[in-house]
């Protein structure tokens, strides 16, 4: 079972009077950044600095110990900010520090809880073989391990990675006595000499049985891993430490400050849409996207599902990935605009919905989500002399929607809540396409930038209607008579990749 923090479980109590404070952070892959919440969810300071990517090849790394450099600069930028912005403010008025970032990473620590070695990312495939190696080792195979670990079996897991390193670098292997899964979690080790992990990051693992929140022994001894060197799994609410006096004169923070520990991206961005429960789903338009829901048990049947157990409520975050999306709209602004984005919406609103017949087939890059196969690419159908442009920008955005759609109506539960973020909500017409494509009320979160912040703040204080106060949000209603072109023009849609695919 994982940890609760017993009498450490924080309630958002702080040192000193007058407002209070959390202090909220994303470890990403490409930037750190923090955000100064007051206790009724205004965003007082925010601050970033940007991370360095170490490509060799096929792998991809991090240093640690810029992460943490990273975020002793952003501790202190926020500080001086809340100085000037709030009145008597002061650092001890921080209730708690608490941190989401990227997960399925393998960073390794020495005895003296220093990094043996850079981190390996979620996105480094280089366990391939180890992957297969374990997926015939573990009894029942690769369908057993799906079953006990919610997540498929693939080179991209830390536990392939701790193979990997095993078999190709043993003299630092040898030194490994910690190894955390999410860059948070590093940040947590400097704050408080704890290592834990929160149970969502850590469902990327490939060690935990995520219907029971502990680290799988049977899996573990497969793999030939040491379960002592897996972090203590906790909850993301739970209170697990506090700042040292060393991490306090590196951050300016007060010693003795309580330290949470937080949640993986995925799980905050989650929380962060209100999403909590079977009927409600979330989409990401981002370069790539995902939809989300929140269900009683993990999606093993589904295609390219990633499966997170939340912690912060009952239940798994249930994710879909798929590969086309922002890309999408880039790709056809910068074919047709030369980058104008303005232009790109004008010539979006000037043809019809249906795009006078005009089809696309949004796989620029292969997919995974509604299909799997990273072969497969884009086409346009139905361009004849009339087609313009227009039409064809139009019909891009129209087949990431039904692809969208087609995604959806995997799930097994109705809609009964979709709300959309990520960049390509920015696209007003885009955002009453989906509406339309999908015959359901969108939701789009106009301050999706800092809700991450505000929901994990929600944790520190203990007060789950936060997020809610701070929303800001336009509603986009499908149109009937729109709604009946795009279910005729989405039945077409669906026989596009059967068609096509024989051309790989």
């Amino acid at each position: 079972m994982t940890q609760s923090g017993d009498a450490r479980q924080g309630n958002g109590d702080c040192q000193g009077g007058g407002v209070q404070y959390a202090a909220a952070f994303d470890s990403g892959t490409t930037a750190l950044k923090g955000a100064l919440v007051a206790r009724d969810g205004r965003i007082v300071a925010s601050a970033s600095r940007d991370l360095t990517l170490i490509i060799d090849g096929d792998h991809r790394e991090q240093d640690p110990r810029e992460w943490w450099r990273a975020f002793c600069d952003v501790s202190q930028d926020l500080l001086r900010a809340a100085v000037k912005q709030e009145a008597d403010f002061a650092p001890n008025q921080i209730a708690g520090i608490i941190c989401s970032g990227q997960m399925q990473d393998v960073i390794a620590l020495g005895a003296g809880l220093e990094p043996v070695r850079n981190a390996i990312l979620y996105s480094d495939g280089r366990a391939e073989a180890e992957a297969e190696q374990l997926g015939t080792a573990y009894p029942g195979g690769t369908a057993r391990f799906l079953e006990a670990v919610g997540n498929r079996l693939e080179g991209c897991l830390p536990v392939p990675k701790l193979m990997w390193l095993r078999e190709h670098e043993p003299e630092t292997y040898a030194r490994i006595r910690h190894v955390l899964i999410s860059s948070k979690d590093y940040l947590i080790v400097q704050l408080t000499g704890e290592c834990v992990g929160d149970v969502a990051a850590c469902s990327t693992a490939g060690a935990m049985n995520i219907r029971n929140g502990e680290w799988d022994t049977e899996l573990c001894e497969t793999a030939g891993i040491d379960m002592a060197i897996l972090p203590q799994l906790h909850n993301p609410q739970d209170h697990i430490g506090a700042v040292t006096e060393q991490a306090a004169q590196r951050t300016g923070f007060s010693a003795g400050t309580a330290v949470y520990a937080g949640i993986g991206d995925a799980g905050a961005t989650t929380l962060a849409s209100g999403v909590s429960h079977l009927g409600q789903y979330n989409i990401n338009i981002g370069t790539s996207g995902w939809i989300a829901t929140v269900s009683p048990k993990p999606f093993t049947d589904k295609p390219g599902a990633a499966n997170l157990a939340f912690g912060v409520k009952e239940g798994f975050v249930n994710a879909v990935p798929f590969l086309n999306a922002g890309d999408v709209h880039k790709w056809v602004t910068s074919v047709f605009t030369d980058g104008n984005y303005a232009e790109a919406h004008r010539l979006i609103e000037a043809s019809e919905p249906g795009s006078n017949g005009v089809l696309c087939l949004p796989y620029l890059v292969g997919e995974r989500f509604p299909v799997m196969n990273p072969n497969i690419r884009g086409a346009y159908v139905g361009l004849d002399p009339d087609t313009t442009k227009a039409d064809m920008m139009r019909a891009a955005l129209e087949g990431v929607a039904f692809s969208i759609r087609q995604g959806m109506e995997s799930f097994d539960a109705e809609p009964t809540a979709i709300s959309l973020i990520g960049g390509g909500a920015r696209e007003a017409a885009w955002c009453q396409i989906l509406a339309d494509v999908l015959e359901h009320s969108i939701e789009v979160f106009a301050n999706a930038d800092i809700l991450p912040a505000v929901a994990m703040a929600s944790l520190v204080f203990n007060v789950p209607g936060l997020l809610q106060s701070v929303c800001e949000r336009t509603v986009y209603q499908p149109n009937p008579d729109t709604a009946r072109t795009y279910a005729n023009a989405y039945r077409r849609f669906l026989g596009l990749y059967p068609m096509l695919r024989t051309m790989d």
